[in-house]
C-alpha cells in the first residue's frame, strides 16, 4: 500500500532542503522538449481542433430540420450527434456513457496513472497554451522571473498588455464556441457580431470567457491541485501497477554534481546518476519535486522526463532516470531485486474493459431497438372498468405518443389480446387514425368495450401504415368489481 505524499513542503523543510516551487507560490514551468512535450502538442492541437469544428461542421437531415454535425436543442429539448438524434427519454444512454467514461477514467488510472490529466483534461490543454502564449511573449522561465521583480518600463507594460490581450482574445473564442453547440453556429456567429444575439447568448459567452481567463491564465495548477477532486481519489484508487512518472532513487542516490560523481566512480565509490540540476522541478507545471516520491498533485505529464533525459545525454548516463514506470518496479530497485514488468493485461484492467464493453453492448442494443414512434398508457383509476348494459365490460386508458421522426406521420391505434374488442379513440379521425406533427408528443383517451369473463394482460399499439413503424406498451383490461 502506498501512501501519496501531500506535505512535500514540510518534509523538504525537515531535510533541510529548499522547498519545490509549487508550495512556495505561483508556478512558473520551464520549457523543454522531448518525445512527451511533442506528444502533449499533438494532444493540444486535436483537442482545440476538435473543440472549436465540431459546432461547424453540417449534417443534411432533411427539409426543416438543422443541419448542425452537434447540436443540442435545448428549444426543443433533444440532441443531435451526427446522424444519432437524442430525446429525453434516451436518459438511459445518457446514464450509461457517463459510467463508461467513469470506468475509463478508472480504466486509464489502472494502466497509466493520471494520463486524463496529464494530456487530455481541458484545464491542462488550455493551460498549455496560455503558458506557450506567455513564453512567446515574455521569454522561458528565467527571463520570466527577471521581469517580474524588475521594475515596470513602458516595454514591461507593453508585454504584459499583449499577453493579456491575447489570453482574453482565446478565452472569448473559448466561450463563443461553446455557445455555437446550443444554436445554429452560422447564425449564432452573425447574431454575436452585429449585436442581434440573444441576451442569454452573450451571457455565455461572457461566463465561459471569464472561467477560461481565470482558469487556464491565473489559476493553472491549483485547479488541479486543489479544486479538481480527482487527485483526492488517488489514494483511494492508487495501482502500484500501473506506469506513473518516477523517481528511480536506487539509481539516482547520492545526488552529486557530475564532476564529482566522475571521480567518486574512478574511486569506486558510490555515487548517483542525479546531479540535482532540479531541472525536473522546473520544467514541472504543477510544481513539485517527483525525487520526494508519489505525489497527489502529479498529472502524469512526463516533462520530467523530458527534462532529466535531456540532462542525462548531456553527461553520458542512460536516460530514464525519472521515467514512467510501475511503483512496484520502483521498490524493487531498491530492494535490489528484478523489476516486474509493467502488464497491460490483468484481472483489474481485463475487469474494467469487460465492464466497459458490456455497458457499449447494451447502448448499442438500445439503439438498435429503440423506434421513433413512442406510446405509454395510463390506466383509469376510478372506476377501473365499467359494467355496460349489454353485458360487455369497458376499460379506459390515456394514451400518449411520441413522434420521434424529422417527419409528420399518422398512426393507427389498436389494442391486442382482447379478442372482439370494440375500440374508440377521442380526438381521432375515422380507423382511430391520429395525425402527429415532427417531433410532436399527444395524450388521448383510448376506451376499449368487449365482452370478457376474466382480467387480462393486453397490449396498446400505435402503428404507422406508411412505414410500418409499430410501437406497443403492455397494460391490463380489468372486470369490474363484484
Amino acid at each position: 500500500m502506498v501512501a501519496l505524499d501531500v506535505s512535500h513542503a514540510a518534509r523538504a523543510a525537515r531535510l533541510g532542503k529548499p522547498k519545490a516551487e509549487g508550495m512556495r507560490g505561483r508556478v512558473t514551468p520551464q520549457a523543454v522538449s522531448g518525445r512527451y512535450r511533442r506528444i502533449k502538442w499533438g494532444m493540444l492541437v486535436a483537442c482545440l481542433g476538435l473543440y472549436y469544428a465540431l459546432p461547424l461542421l453540417r449534417w443534411d437531415r432533411g427539409p426543416g430540420q438543422p443541419d448542425q454535425a452537434v447540436l443540442l436543442d435545448l428549444a426543443h429539448v433533444r440532441a443531435y450527434l451526427f446522424g444519432l438524434e437524442l430525446w429525453p427519454s434516451d436518459v438511459v444512454l445518457v446514464t450509461g456513457v457517463l459510467v463508461a467514461a467513469t470506468l475509463g477514467l478508472v480504466l486509464v488510472n489502472a494502466l497509466a496513472g493520471r494520463l486524463w490529466c496529464g494530456y487530455l483534461c481541458p484545464q491542462t490543454v488550455w493551460t498549455d497554451l496560455f503558458l506557450l502564449i506567455e513564453r512567446r511573449i515574455e521569454g522561458d522561465r528565467r527571463e520570466r522571473l527577471r521581469k517580474r521583480e524588475g521594475p515596470t518600463t513602458l516595454r514591461r507594460v507593453v508585454e504584459i498588455g499583449a499577453k493579456h490581450a491575447l489570453w482574453l482574445l482565446v478565452a472569448v473564442m473559448t466561450g463563443g464556441a461553446f455557445a455555437l453547440y446550443f444554436v445554429d453556429a452560422p447564425t449564432l456567429l452573425v447574431g454575436l457580431a452585429t449585436g442581434a444575439a440573444p441576451a442569454a447568448a452573450y451571457g455565455a459567452v461572457a461566463a465561459l470567457t471569464l472561467t477560461t481567463y481565470v482558469l487556464a491564465g491565473h489559476a493553472r495548477e491549483q485547479v488541479c491541485t486543489w479544486m479538481c477532486p480527482w487527485p483526492r481519489l488517488q489514494n483511494a484508487i492508487f495501482d502500484p501497477k500501473a506506469l506513473c512518472v518516477a523517481y528511480r532513487d536506487a539509481r539516482g542516490e547520492p545526488r552529486l554534481p557530475a564532476k564529482r560523481a566522475l571521480e567518486r566512480r574512478a574511486k569506486g565509490d558510490p555515487a548517483g546518476d542525479c546531479v540535482d540540476c532540479a531541472q525536473c522541478v522546473a520544467v514541472c507545471p504543477i510544481g513539485i519535486d517527483i525525487r520526494e516520491g508519489p505525489n497527489f498533485a502529479c498529472i502524469n505529464c512526463g516533462l520530467c522526463v523530458d527534462a532529466c533525459d535531456g540532462v542525462m545525454a548531456r553527461i553520458s548516463r542512460p536516460r530514464g532516470l525519472i521515467a514512467y514506470a510501475p511503483w512496484e518496479a520502483i521498490e524493487a530497485e531498491r530492494a535490489g531485486a528484478p523489476a516486474p514488468r509493467w502488464r497491460l493485461l490483468r484481472p483489474k484492467t481485463l475487469a474494467l474493459a469487460a465492464g466497459i464493453l458490456a455497458i457499449a453492448g447494451a447502448m448499442v442494443g438500445t439503439l438498435a431497438t429503440r423506434t421513433d414512434l413512442a406510446v405509454v398508457s395510463v390506466h383509469d383509476r376510478n372506476p377501473a372498468a365499467v359494467l355496460l348494459s349489454d353485458g360487455r365490460v369497458r376499460n379506459g386508458y390515456a394514451v400518449t405518443l411520441a413522434n420521434r421522426s424529422l417527419a409528420a406521420r399518422t398512426v393507427v391505434l389498436a389494442i391486442e389480446g382482447l379478442p372482439g374488442a370494440e375500440v374508440t379513440v377521442a380526438g381521432a379521425e375515422a380507423g382511430n387514425r391520429v395525425a402527429l406533427e415532427p417531433g410532436a408528443r399527444r395524450t388521448l383517451r383510448l376506451v376499449a368495450s368487449a365482452p370478457a369473463e376474466t382480467a387480462r394482460d393486453v397490449a396498446i399499439v400505435a402503428r404507422d401504415p406508411a412505414s410500418g413503424v409499430a410501437s406497443r406498451t403492455a397494460d391490463v383490461f380489468l372486470l369490474p368489481a363484484r
